[in-house]
C-alpha cells in the first residue's frame, strides 16, 4: 500500500517540474469494487468450468468472486493517473496468457495534458478496452453476465492513447497504438504494434453513438494474419422507464500470410432494460455469434461457432453502492458444441445471482 502511495506522490513532482505551478490542488482519490457470485448450469460440467468462451461468471456450483479490485486515482490540472490491484476469476481466466504479476493488474496507467486551452490529453499504460459498451465491472452493465461479442472482444489494453474531448463534451475522438487485441506481454516474435481508434457522439443527455476499431496483427511477424475489426454501439433512453443497447460487431481476418481472402466473424446484440422504480429494474437480452471459421471461437464443428442467446435479469437495488441480480441466461448452438453427462448437445442454460458493492 505504501508503494502504491508514493507513486502516486512522486507524479505530483513530475507533472511540477514539466508544467511549473499546477492551478488545482493534485490529489489522490480511492475507491474500491467487489463483486461475489453464484452460478450453476444446468449441464452440470464435473471441472466447474462453464463453456471456454465465457471469462465472467464462469464457475459451476460454486459462491466465488468474479472481480474485486482496489483503485488509486491521481488528478491534478495537468496530470491524471490510475493504479489498480485486482483478484477473481475474471482475472484468472481472462488475462490467463499474462504473466503471473500482470495478471492482478486491472489498471496502470498515467496522463498528461497537452493543451491548456483544449481538452486533449495523452495517456499510456494498462487501460480499460476502447471497444464496447460492456466492461468487467458488472454493475455498470445493464445485464449480470456478459454478452458473447463482449467476451471475446478485448476488456483491456496496452498501449498510448490521444485523447480530445470537445468544449461541450458531445464529441469524443481517440486514436491508439496497441500491444495487440488485449494483450499486455506481446505474443513472441511479434514485432509489429496494432491500432485503434474511437469516434463516440452525444448529441443529447439520452443518446450516445459509439464506433470503434481495431487493426493489427496478433500472432508471429512470420505468421502475419492482418486483422480489422469494427465495433459498432448505440445507447438510447427511449423514456423514463425504457433504455435500449443495440450493437453490432464484425471482424475479419487474413486467412494465411499476405492473403488477400478472409476470415470474418460478426455479433448483433439488443439489450432493452426497463427500470421500475429507483430500487427495481430488470433487463433481456438477444445476441447471437458467428465465427465460421473459428477466428475467435473455435468450436471444431461442421458448421463452426453459431450461436444464439437470450438472457432475462432482475436487479435490486440494496443502497446506492450496493446491487443484487438474478439472471437466466440460455445459449443455442447451430452444432452440437456444449458438454452435458459426456455427450454434446446443442443448448447451455443457467442461473446466476450476483451481489456487487462499489466504494
Amino acid at each position: 500500500m505504501k508503494t502504491i502511495y508514493f507513486t502516486f506522490i512522486a507524479l505530483f513532482f513530475f507533472q511540477t517540474s514539466i508544467f511549473g505551478q499546477t492551478e488545482s490542488k493534485p490529489s489522490i482519490t480511492w475507491s474500491g469494487y467487489l463483486e461475489t457470485y453464484y452460478g450453476y448450469d444446468f449441464n452440470q460440467p464435473a471441472n466447474h468450468e462453464r463453456p471456454s468462451f465465457m471469462y465472467n461468471h464462469n464457475r459451476h456450483n460454486e459462491f466465488n468472486l468474479n472481480l474485486g479490485f482496489i483503485k488509486g486515482t491521481y488528478t491534478s490540472a495537468n496530470t491524471r493517473a490510475n493504479l489498480a490491484l485486482m483478484a477473481g476469476t475474471y482475472a484468472q481466466y481472462n488475462l490467463a496468457s499474462e504473466p503471473s504479476l500482470m495478471q492482478h493488474v486491472f489498471e496502470a496507467n498515467v496522463g498528461m495534458k497537452l493543451s491548456n486551452k483544449q481538452n486533449l490529453w495523452l495517456d499510456a499504460g494498462i487501460m480499460p478496452s476502447h471497444i464496447g459498451f460492456e466492461s468487467a465491472i458488472s454493475k455498470d452493465c445493464w445485464t449480470l453476465t456478459r454478452s458473447i461479442l463482449a467476451e471475446n472482444s478485448p476488456y483491456y489494453e496496452s498501449g498510448a492513447k490521444i485523447t480530445y474531448i470537445n468544449a461541450d463534451n458531445r464529441w469524443t475522438i481517440s486514436g491508439l497504438v496497441l500491444n495487440g487485441w488485449q494483450r499486455i506481454k506481446r505474443p513472441d516474435g511479434n514485432q509489429t504494434l496494432a491500432l485503434g481508434t474511437q469516434v463516440q457522439f452525444k448529441p443529447n443527455e439520452k443518446t450516445t453513438l459509439n464506433w470503434s476499431t481495431f487493426i493489427g496483427n496478433d500472432k508471429p511477424s512470420s505468421q502475419k494474419q492482418e486483422r480489422y475489426f469494427s465495433n459498432l454501439y448505440g445507447i438510447f433512453q427511449l423514456s423514463s422507464t425504457l433504455g435500449l443497447i443495440t450493437g453490432f460487431d464484425y471482424g475479419l481476418e487474413q486467412k494465411a500470410v499476405a492473403s488477400s481472402e478472409y476470415n470474418t466473424w460478426y455479433s448483433p446484440v439488443a439489450i432493452l432494460k426497463y427500470t421500475a422504480n429507483t430500487k427495481w429494474s430488470g433487463a433481456v437480452r438477444w445476441e447471437y455469434y458467428q465465427d465460421k471459421n473459428g477466428v475467435i471461437i473455435a468450436s471444431n464443428t461442421p458448421n463452426g461457432f453459431q450461436t444464439k442467446g437470450y438472457s432475462l435479469n432482475i436487479d435490486y437495488k440494496v443502497s446506492d453502492n450496493l446491487l443484487w441480480r438474478v439472471e437466466g441466461k440460455l445459449l443455442e448452438s447451430k452444432d452440437a458444441i456444449f458438454s452435458k453427462e459426456g455427450k454434446t448437445v446443442n443448448n447451455n442454460f443457467s442461473l446466476n445471482t450476483s451481489m456487487a458493492v462499489q466504494l
